[in-house]
């Protein structure tokens, strides 16, 4: 198909977009995946500096393209990605903060929905409020890849905050609704794909614990556990070719 050009996405190569983007908030974390994990990763956007790689995995051509960082930017570019570039599927990969004590440093989680401060969904003129969910077929490999790769994955809701620096520690009480991680991505990112129809899912590492005692990881002790989570991702993105793939609406 021929692609079109948008303010944010300009295609720099015929390879395109793969059927499904992994989608760090860090355009460096994705040229990191495309050098490490991608066979013969070529780059195929770079407006205002956001990186975005396609290649192969496993056979399988697989992107990966920066979100920049709060809903605003991931509602661009998954909203260009899925409507204009024929991409049926975007994993997040990021990091989070627990505000649950079941889930600890090094810990894996995989957002089963998205609960958010924000009014990113007021544009849909809904009266009343927005389950923001994950898709369900995505979910249910990442969750089985996760066992039997003995990977510390737990699954439940994501807060999706506006703020990263909070004077209210608000987050803390999304904990008793379920919530098991503060990120600030997912909500825009499940709200648009289920706008369009289309696949999404949230996976992020536990960087920072948001309790008493607070502690957080190191730099390379980031890198390790983020490099078991990017591993998840692309496994997923692969094994899901082998499933009937269902028509989206347009």
């Amino acid at each position: 198909m021929e692609f079109a050009k948008t303010p944010h996405i300009n295609i720099l190569d015929d390879a395109g977009f793969g059927k499904t983007v992994l989608m760090p908030g860090d355009p460096l974390r994705a040229k990191f995946i495309a050098e490490n994990y991608l066979e013969n990763p070529v780059l195929v956007n770079n407006v205002r500096g956001v990186n975005g790689f396609t290649g192969s995995y496993k056979g399988v051509k697989v992107s990966v393209m920066a979100s920049g960082m709060g809903m605003p930017s991931m509602g661009i570019y998954s909203y260009e990605l899925y409507k204009f570039f024929d991409v049926q599927n975007i994993i997040r990969i990021g990091s989070a903060g627990s505000i649950s004590k079941d889930c600890g440093l090094r810990d894996i989680i995989a957002g089963t929905g998205a609960c958010t401060n924000s009014s990113f969904g007021r544009q849909y003129g809904l009266d009343g409020n927005i389950s923001a969910v994950c898709s369900y077929d995505l979910l249910s490999i990442t969750e089985r890849i996760a066992k039997d790769k003995n990977f510390p994955l737990k699954t439940g809701p994501l807060y999706s905050s506006d703020t990263f620096y909070d004077d209210t520690r608000s987050s803390l009480e999304w904990a008793k609704m379920g919530c098991l991680g503060v990120e600030m991505e997912a909500a825009a990112l499940y709200m648009t794909a289920l706008r369009l129809g289309k696949r999404a899912l949230a996976i992020c590492t536990v960087s920072d614990l948001c309790y008493e005692p607070f502690d957080s990881l190191d730099a390379d002790e980031r890198q390790n556990s983020f490099t078991q989570m990017m591993e998840l991702a692309l496994e997923s993105a692969a094994e899901y070719e082998a499933l009937p793939h269902l028509e989206t609406k347009e």
